[in-house]
């Protein structure tokens, strides 16, 4: 793989090109397939942020979150790197890269927050409220045509401006890389490829994710469904942990010891509840109330206000079939508190999940405090204020608690 970035002015345009023997199909960490529909994307970054205050190691980083699928074996950038960040893209994915001999990047001071606008977002700007916020926006390709029309881009967007915090948005049409399976990041991280572009002009040290307990340490939902202490994506200690330090941009998950209950919590609690949205096909008018992921949430914020759930999804619904079925479920923690805690839940398009799960309020209790282990991970110059945090919302697990974070999988 050869990858290049083209600046003029605010707009950084990436083109990749495969070697011989690479493929138009790649898999992502997560074990994902994807295929590749072009060979260029860009991005428009707001800021002044001229070439030279953006570090060779922080181009590549940038780049590597969008070609990483679809590297095998070697990959060539147009700047020298570090020879450390060389060696985190060696020891995690076996790749030679290079040309190397840059000296490594100085971590900058401050934190800044990947903001989506979900609940597990807001609750991470919550936690950090002097953080800037760097929103992702899509946006059209002008070669690949856009599948997924009903996604509201610009909704959302306008939705972090209303928050009044210092926001920075950055517009990329790299989700139509993709062919299949849709628009969407080649690598998770690809979200944050602007803020890694960014690093310099904002002295960042840390990008904030609002990755919770069930993505970081129980399998990330859909994907796998077992305790992940070494999870590839998100651990300080995985590949893409190691890469982001090797760069001086550490990952940091503020959230990554609670459940999405208590994010939901901390979001709707917050000065920005106005602002949490986590369907993205709603309007300006609110979230649609008909995809799979509102009924989902309904689950979550019905639960964490002890109420019977809105909605008027039924179980025979499409988006509904899957909790019809027997379990595992992705985000399976989340479905048996909300089975737990809300009224009439035998009246939901949830009730035979309910009944598979057997779930109680004593048996889900664990999911309403911290797991230690999370906040032990969070770089010193951000663990202090987060801890102290986690301690007064939440409180932390006890052996008990952590025995049901590390045996799930096994039960």
């Amino acid at each position: 793989m050869r990858v290049g970035w083209a600046v003029d002015g605010d707009l950084w345009r990436l083109r990749l090109r495969l070697d011989p023997g690479e493929d138009l199909t790649g898999t992502v960490t997560d074990g994902q397939r994807v295929e590749l529909a072009t060979d260029t994307c860009h991005l428009r970054l707001p800021r002044s942020t001229g070439e030279a205050s953006v570090h060779p190691d922080l181009r590549a980083l940038a780049a590597w979150t969008v070609v990483a699928p679809w590297t095998s074996g070697r990959i060539v950038f147009d700047r020298p790197i570090s020879s450390e960040l060389a060696a985190a893209l060696h020891s995690g994915w076996g790749v030679e890269a290079g040309p190397a001999g840059e000296s490594p990047r100085t971590p900058g001071t401050r934190l800044a927050i990947s903001y989506s606008g979900g609940a597990d977002s807001v609750a991470v700007a919550a936690i950090l409220p002097d953080a800037p916020l760097v929103h992702f926006r899509r946006v059209s390709h002008p070669r690949v045509p856009n599948r997924w029309t009903h996604y509201r881009s610009d909704v959302l967007a306008g939705l972090a401006r209303k928050t009044g915090r210092d926001v920075t948005t950055v517009e990329s049409d790299l989700e139509f890389l993709l062919r299949h399976p849709r628009p969407g990041y080649p690598e998770h991280h690809a979200v944050m490829a602007g803020a890694v572009l960014l690093a310099g002009a904002m002295d960042l040290g840390g990008v904030a994710l609002g990755y919770e307990i069930g993505s970081r340490w129980l399998g990330g939902g859909r994907y796998v469904h077992r305790y992940t202490p070494d999870n590839p994506m998100w651990s300080a200690h995985g590949p893409w942990g190691r890469l982001f330090a090797a760069a001086g941009l550490p990952l940091v998950l503020p959230v990554g010891g609670i459940s999405e209950a208590m994010t939901m919590r901390l979001a709707l609690g917050s000065e920005l509840r106005d602002q949490v949205r986590w369907c993205l096909r709603g309007d300006s008018d609110g979230p649609c109330g008909r995809c799979g992921k509102c009924l989902y949430k309904e689950l979550i914020q019905a639960a964490i206000e002890r109420r019977p759930m809105k909605t008027t999804i039924t179980a025979d619904r499409p988006v509904a079939r899957k909790w019809q079925q027997p379990p595992p479920y992705g985000g399976q923690e989340m479905i048996e508190y909300g089975c737990a805690h809300v009224p009439g839940i035998e009246d939901t398009p949830f009730a035979r999940a309910a009944g598979y799960l057997g779930a109680t309020r004593e048996s889900t209790l664990w999911l309403e405090r911290c797991y230690p282990p999370a906040v032990e991970e969070i770089p010193e110059p951000w663990r202090r204020g987060i801890e102290s945090t986690m301690l007064d919302e939440f409180g932390f697990m006890n052996a008990e608690d952590m025995e049901r974070v590390e045996s799930w999988g096994r039960r």
